[in-house]
């Protein structure tokens, strides 16, 4: 049974317009930093993209001292020098089966990424040389590359993947909903992968992270939550509205319809947030990106659903009130 008496509910209707004011305030930045990535970079992208869709080089080198990410500076720098154009350097955990395959017992794997390198280059032993001056005996312990063309294939592949997934999603959406809680679901979409690109764009700019096919992989789950969030809280909508139209405005039924399932969209997005805290916190090197774009779009997603959602359901019931009142 909905509250009638509405006085312990959480206004949200109410405030509509401040959560609209809030999804600008959250889009906008982002929304710069693509169009400013996509004026400077020289591919043009809108994010900052790694090897895997450019083509690149992955080389790991075994270290017997520990170094920390202060030293991270100092090494893109000597390797700049050296003529290794635009690396991208990260420490690694070492894992016992890395132990075992190398000659001496390391204490640190330094990752770099730079252009793809030919089979026959004299790049790798270059890297070594100039680790070698600050350190003792680099040993090379992996090398990946991918090539431009496999990196062009498989951006295009995963363009296709997003593309897809949000085709498939808007044909249930109409099929299911009335057309304006399709409209209202798909544009929490486009709100949530806006701003997960947007921060990511942010942080390659600022920081050089760079997205891979883990990135896109996270874009789709975020995709597949958003949605799933919004429609529980849509099915509540439409159910109340078959009890309550006659008693209640349609933004009262809303605010109770939201209210109903707050705390099941809280719990269900904490619990997971929880998670991949402690895997961002706790986990592998490599992964922390992924982990990050996964926490930034099970929180949007959350709010999207609650907050941006369910006001477009209820400013298209406004307007379509006040056009049949015309």
């Amino acid at each position: 049974m909905i509250n009638t008496g509405r006085k312990h509910l959480v206004h949200i209707v109410k405030y509509r317009w401040l959560w609209m004011a809030l999804s600008a305030i959250l889009l906008v930045p982002g929304i710069f930093a693509m169009v400013y990535s996509s004026m400077t970079y020289s591919n043009h992208a809108p994010l900052k993209v790694g090897i895997d869709y450019t083509g690149g080089t992955i080389l790991q080198y075994g270290l017997t001292e520990k170094i920390s990410n202060e030293d991270l500076a100092k090494n893109r720098k000597a390797l700049e020098e050296a003529g290794i154009e635009n690396p991208y350097i990260q420490i690694l955990n070492v894992n016992s089966t890395q132990q075992k395959n190398t000659k001496a017992q390391i204490s640190s794997i330094i990752s770099i990424r730079t252009k793809f390198v030919e089979k026959d280059s004299m790049v790798p032993e270059k890297i070594k040389g100039t680790l070698a001056k600050q350190y003792n005996n680099p040993e090379l312990i992996s090398v990946s590359s991918v090539g431009p063309t496999m990196g062009k294939e498989l951006f295009k592949n995963s363009l296709l993947a997003v593309t897809l997934a949000v085709l498939g999603i808007i044909a249930y959406l109409s099929f299911r909903f009335r057309f304006d809680y399709a409209v209202a679901a798909i544009l929490g979409i486009v709100h949530d992968v806006l701003f997960v690109c947007g921060a990511f764009s942010i942080l390659g700019l600022l920081y050089n992270v760079q997205i891979d096919g883990l990135f896109i992989t996270a874009l789709l789950t975020v995709i597949g939550f958003s949605v799933h969030d919004t429609i529980v809280v849509f099915d509540r909508i439409r159910e109340n509205l078959r009890y309550y139209a006659k008693k209640m405005s349609f933004g009262e039924i809303v605010d109770a319809s939201v209210n109903q399932t707050l705390a099941r969209s809280i719990n269900t997005s904490l619990t997971t947030l929880i998670t991949l805290l402690a895997l961002y916190f706790f986990g592998g090197v490599t992964t922390k990106d992924f982990v990050l774009a996964m926490i930034l779009g099970i929180a949007i997603g959350t709010y999207s659903s609650i907050f941006f959602c369910s006001m477009l359901v209820d400013f298209w019931n406004d307007k379509k009130n006040s056009m049949a009142s015309v």
